[in-house]
């Protein structure tokens, strides 16, 4: 038994027709059509076919002719309308012979096959059988090309070895001989008439101007290996079966935008003990780096509700003067490749053409390079959605506030306003809807909007905490410097820093910080703000805490910056500048001794052990700091009165002797003024005196600069360092998706009670979900000098996923409950990574689809740190 796929080929049609034109119609014995007639057609008028027999073709000799030169092979015959229409099975035997044929719509060449599946099961008691796999490779395609000539009722029918394969040719030669005996053709779908002269005003534009009308077909059944079995009744039985059970529309569905209507077997094969066979299971080539392509491309493939859509006559939805659309080709492309993908014995599909009109409409993706999956298929659904979107012209539509409503009113009047402009198939199935409420932190402004979103972006829990190091100086002089690291919300606030680093370092409730930022060895700016968000923080930033006494927090504050007093060599580097700054509060009438002394406290953790030629000088040193702490007579220390034999060479003070101060800018390069030993320093009430101390050479061997210079940024990335493998639960990152948190500083919203912009926190909920449900885990993560993937291994269900806690608007009417069915994955880091994908096929068969194959997998698989996007299919509740 053989069975031919006719269809018109409407690839590059931008827009369907009213007509059935653009209908799939079937060639197939009219024999086994018969058989299933009555069930199928039941007493409609649809019994009556229009005969069609094989004729002698006018511009040639003899009933057929195969032109043969150097440059073309045709085959070419006429069909010849007889004016008397025939019934079905009107004349005894007519249409019982090998040559007889019928012409179908889809859904009666499904219900047929249906039919036979079910009566040959029934022979087998009630079991239903798999053919096997090598029955599916029975399917190949044929080109064909029909032509209708003024004023006769004859079609004209080429077929060129140009459209075709050569062996392809050679069996369309051996199909539609009529050397031997007539062929005769019976069509009950009324499509051939639309060839005719005077009904070509129904045919697509395109088609209408052409003298030929191209024509596809997908034959099957007729190779040697089918014809050898032809005769045996239980392999015949086996077949049809594979066949019912496995076309499900799309199985029979190929390329054009014509298709079935009745997609109930669509929907059946993803039933838990349907039995798929192999349709689909077809796998994509690998064009050169377009894994990501392929891997996004099987996801939304086996998506039920878009198969079922594409596989029928979308193109009727399609409209190609969406000026937000892609004039329909992307659709048209996706929908050509998708039934590619869905025909019977297919073999692996090269995208050249949906590659084509990807790059000439998002240049992101064009050349050869590898990109992200995700946003691929952002873009894919974006661009279905415009180019299907079934609103003509798309009304203003004016926001309004709340006023005081409730959520659910206003909320559904969001979701009105947006199916107003947005209407296909991609909002049907993909698209939900989140509840947004933004706070602003001055005035508490409450704004709330509902939007629609097409997908869940959610973060891994790891990259929602950042671990910072901070270096802690303290002001008293008692001890040297610290680091710690604590670990604070990525998204957090400074709020949140100065917390952390409270409890790491034990701040005793009499303390606090003064956080500044370094660079270049001066103090950059301070970070006071409690609500300034941790993003303005860099990781190769510097930063230090200053710890002080809380009663000191209004006297002025006094920074000491350390330069060399010429330029030498200090850690294997030419520099003037050095050290950390060091911080500490002085009162407004301070004298130049009285900064002296400060700055020797400050530096006194820093001091290396000394030999006994250096007693003098650091008895002295202490001498002064004792007096400066209280410990000896309060009274100011007299350093201007005689020589002093520990300084040597007539000195009069320390200043002579070596450190000299100057007052200075906030960056240290000028030096203003001198300061004198006993004279007050004038400076600016309230404003903090920036001192710069150059020393001398000598010095530089008595104090330990090295620490005095050690000053860690706040995240060292490490290039080599392999993290331990993290696990976390998808709730988790959904909960961490639906947290409370602050906008960044790039995300400022514009808060009507302030009028300013603001970083408002800004709190997600679910309202709305969609029937299919694409979570996109967040696990590439950009810098201004890295890229990094995180291999967080997620555990995500793959039977029930249950958001009922997660909907902030819960209906009796819909269920929320969802199943896995297909995975994106990516393997590998950010500059060689691959991407595959993983595919429920009905039961609990799953499949690697790897670019070109297609093998089992065991469903314990199906889970890993490589799972990138996941697709759920809301659960029908009976």
């Amino acid at each position: 038994m053989e069975a031919v796929a006719l269809s018109e080929d409407l690839s590059d049609s931008t827009q369907g027709s009213d007509s059935d034109s653009g209908q799939q119609i079937y060639f197939i014995p009219y024999s086994w059509w018969r058989d299933a007639q009555d069930s199928v057609l039941g007493d409609s008028d649809g019994k009556r076919g229009i005969l069609y027999v094989t004729s002698q073709a006018s511009s040639y000799a003899g009933p057929m002719k195969i032109i043969n030169n150097i440059f073309n092979s045709d085959l070419v015959f006429n069909l010849k309308r007889e004016e008397d229409t025939v019934h079905s099975g009107e004349n005894g035997e007519v249409g019982v012979s090998g040559r007889d044929y019928a012409l179908v719509p889809a859904e009666m060449w499904v219900q047929a096959l249906r039919w036979h599946s079910d009566s040959k099961a029934a022979v087998k008691d009630g079991k239903c059988f798999s053919a096997a796999e090598d029955d599916m490779t029975d399917v190949y395609p044929l080109q064909l090309r029909l032509s209708a000539p003024r004023e006769t009722n004859s079609l004209g029918v080429r077929i060129t070895k140009k459209d075709n394969a050569v062996e392809f040719f050679k069996r369309a030669c051996k199909i539609f001989s009529v050397e031997s005996e007539m062929l005769r053709i019976w069509d009950f779908s009324g499509q051939t008439k639309l060839c005719f002269t005077n009904e070509k005003s129904k045919l697509p534009s395109y088609q209408r101007q052409s003298d030929e009308i191209p024509l596809e077909l997908q034959v099957y059944g007729l190779s040697d290996s089918f014809k050898c079995r032809e005769g045996k009744k239980d392999e015949r039985a086996a077949q049809h079966s594979t066949i019912a059970n496995s076309c499900c529309g799309a199985s029979v569905m190929m390329n054009g935008s014509g298709g079935i209507t009745n997609s109930n077997f669509i929907r059946s094969l993803w039933g838990s003990s349907y039995e798929a066979g192999s349709l689909g299971l077809t796998g994509l080539q690998n064009l050169g780096n377009t894994c990501f392509m392929n891997s996004s491309i099987q996801c939304l493939a086996h998506t039920p509700k878009l198969v079922d859509y594409f596989l029928g006559d979308y193109g009727r939805e399609i409209n190609p003067d969406n000026p937000l659309g892609m004039d329909g080709e992307i659709a048209l492309a996706f929908g050509d490749l998708l039934r590619k993908l869905w025909a019977p014995g297919a073999t692996p599909v090269a995208p050249w053409t949906f590659k084509s009109k990807l790059s000439r409409f998002a240049p992101q993706f064009n050349g050869f390079n590898q990109h992200d999956s995700q946003e691929l298929l952002a873009f894919l659904l974006d661009g279905l959605h415009e180019d299907l979107n079934r609103v003509k012209c798309k009304p203003y539509v004016e926001v309004k506030d709340g006023d005081g409503r409730s959520d659910k009113e206003v909320a559904d009047e969001y979701w009105r306003n947006h199916l107003a402009r947005n209407d296909s198939i991609i909002v049907d199935v993909c698209q939900g809807q989140y509840k947004s409420t933004l706070v602003c932190p001055v005035c508490k402004k409450v704004s709330v909007t509902f939007d629609p979103f097409m997908y869940l972006s959610l973060p891994l829990p790891s990259t929602m905490m950042r671990t910072m190091t901070l270096t802690v100086v303290n002001t008293d002089g008692n001890s040297q410097p610290s680091q710690y690291t604590i670990t604070v919300p990525k998204h957090g606030k400074f709020e949140d820093l100065i917390q952390g680093l409270s409890v790491a370092c034990s701040l005793g409730v009499n303390e606090t910080f003064l956080v500044a930022e370094i660079y270049n060895n001066c103090i950059l700016r301070y970070l006071e703000e409690p609500s300034d968000s941790l993003s303005l923080i860099r990781d190769q930033d510097q930063l230090v805490a200053y710890r002080f006494i809380k009663d000191v927090e209004q006297v002025p504050l006094v920074v000491f910056m350390h330069q060399l007093m010429e330029e030498q060599y200090m850690h294997g580097k030419m520099t003037s500048s050095f050290g950390i700054p060091l911080v500490s509060r002085l009162c407004n009438s301070a004298s130049g001794s009285d900064i002296y002394d400060l700055y020797l406290k400050l530096l006194k953790p820093f001091q290396t052990p000394r030999n006994d030629s250096q007693e003098c000088l650091d008895s002295s040193e202490s001498a002064t700091l004792e007096e400066v702490s209280g410990t000896q007579d309060t009274t100011p220390p007299v350093l201007g009165g005689g020589v002093n034999p520990c300084y040597g060479n007539g000195a009069d003070s320390p200043l002579d002797f070596g450190f000299q101060f100057y007052i200075t800018d906030e960056k240290g390069t000028s030096k203003d003024k001198k300061i004198v030993m006993n004279e007050i320093v004038e400076k600016e009430e309230s404003k903090q005196l920036n001192v710069v101390v150059c020393w001398p050479k000598k010095y530089i061997a008595e104090y330990d600069t090295r620490l005095l210079s050690s000053l860690a940024e706040v995240f060292k990335s490490s290039l080599f360092a392999k993290k331990p493998q993290e696990s976390v639960s998808l709730y988790k990152c959904l909960e961490a998706f639906l947290k409370e948190e602050p906008l960044g500083p790039e995300d400022m919203w514009y808060c009507p009670g302030c009028q300013k912009h603001c970083q408002a926190s800004k709190k997600l909920d679910l309202w709305r979900l969609p029937e299919i449900l694409v979570i996109h885990l967040k696990r590439f993560s950009y810098s201004r000098c890295f890229k990094n993937k995180l291999e967080t291994y997620v555990d995500f269900p793959d039977d029930n996923l249950d958001l009922s806690t997660y909907i902030a608007h819960r209906s009796d009417q819909l269920c929320n409950r969802y199943m896995l069915y297909a995975v994106s994955n990516h393997y590998g880091s950010m500059g060689g990574g691959h991407y595959t994908a993983f595919v429920h096929h009905g039961a609990d068969r799953w499949y690697d689809f790897d670019d070109s194959h297609v093998n089992p997998i065991s469903q314990d698989k199906i889970k890993s740190s490589a799972a990138y996007v996941l697709f759920y299919r809301r659960v029908i509740e009976v």
